[in-house]
């Protein structure tokens, strides 16, 4: 399996450099998403969703089990404090993973019903935790538990940790998915994924203002991704978006400029930042997990 580099802008030469090296670090997964690195201990996880597992990569070790089994765990972010945070899609929670202790749940429903399927989750800076929660848990099998929804929507959720209290922050979404904040966090990007299951549904990333912290308002589309479907996404501090598609990643400014492609042979599903400088992109691919180094900084917290 082979990856490059696509220039459609030359803006993208301050992003990474066209001869840049896409390397691949695993493979032989069912279905890799939800990357993350993880600070303290300077390694990589990512969910393995059918084969219900979490895997990790660091330069030192290479590929080894994390956590088995995961609960079809989909997409993970790392908090201020090094937790691991876990969208779990049979579980039908968000958990979390405190240094040394056992998964416990954060939440894992809405109005005193079961949540369908939580995909994808991202930390603000004040501690808050926000995530997506379609129903692909229900209608993939393989990936989640095919059991009919019990929610009537599919949303996308806010958790103030200090309080517990859980609102809807968004209902209009066909199938909400991937989410990230913008490097100030004044905005918030969250991917609409519902071409899946229909030609004539959304593939595109929508903005949101980011008002007192925990509304949404003034959506607007930023960007369209063809082929496939905009599945998880990065920012950097420049506030470019690192959207996954159906040929890799695609990469737009803010207002939606496409300034090139970082190519994969499989469907990118979903990417991150890490090592120590946030200077390593890394991408989940199917069945693969690559890596490439760039000249931009990945936004935190992610």
């Amino acid at each position: 399996m082979t990856a490059a580099i696509q220039l459609i802008d030359d803006r993208l030469h301050d992003i990474v450099d066209a001869d840049a090296k896409v390397r691949l670090i695993a493979d032989g997964m069912a279905f890799t998403e939800g990357p993350a690195w993880i600070h303290d201990g300077g390694y990589l996880v990512w969910s393995d969703i059918p084969n219900n597992r979490i895997m990790r990569w660091s330069e030192s070790d290479g590929v080894k089990v994390f956590r088995e089994p995961s609960r079809n765990a989909n997409g993970n972010a790392v908090d201020a404090d090094g937790n691991l945070l876990t969208c779990e899609t049979s579980g039908r929670r968000v958990s979390v993973a405190r240094p040394g202790e056992p998964e416990t749940t954060l939440a894992d429903s809405y109005g005193g019903k079961q949540f369908t399927s939580p995909n994808d989750v991202v930390v603000k800076s004040d501690g808050s935790i926000w995530f997506t929660d379609p129903d692909y848990g229900s209608i993939v099998a393989d990936q989640g538990h095919g059991q009919p929804p019990v929610q009537e929507r599919n949303r996308v959720y806010r958790l103030d940790p200090a309080t517990g209290e859980l609102t809807a922050v968004a209902d209009d979404f066909d199938k909400p998915n991937g989410l990230a904040f913008s490097p100030d966090e004044s905005i918030l990007y969250i991917s609409d994924t519902g071409f899946t299951h229909g030609a004539d549904r959304p593939h595109h990333v929508r903005a949101f203002d980011v008002v007192d912290d925990s509304r949404l308002e003034h959506s607007r589309v930023v960007c369209e991704v063809s082929p496939g479907v905009p599945d998880g996404f990065r920012v950097d501090t420049e506030g470019n978006l690192y959207v996954t598609a159906g040929d890799g990643i695609q990469i737009f400014t803010a207002n939606g400029d496409m300034l090139g492609k970082i190519l994969t042979p499989e469907v990118a599903a979903n990417c991150c930042f890490g090592m120590a400088d946030r200077r390593t992109l890394f991408i989940c691919a199917t069945s693969s997990v690559w890596m490439v180094k760039v000249k931009s900084t990945g936004a935190y917290p992610y």
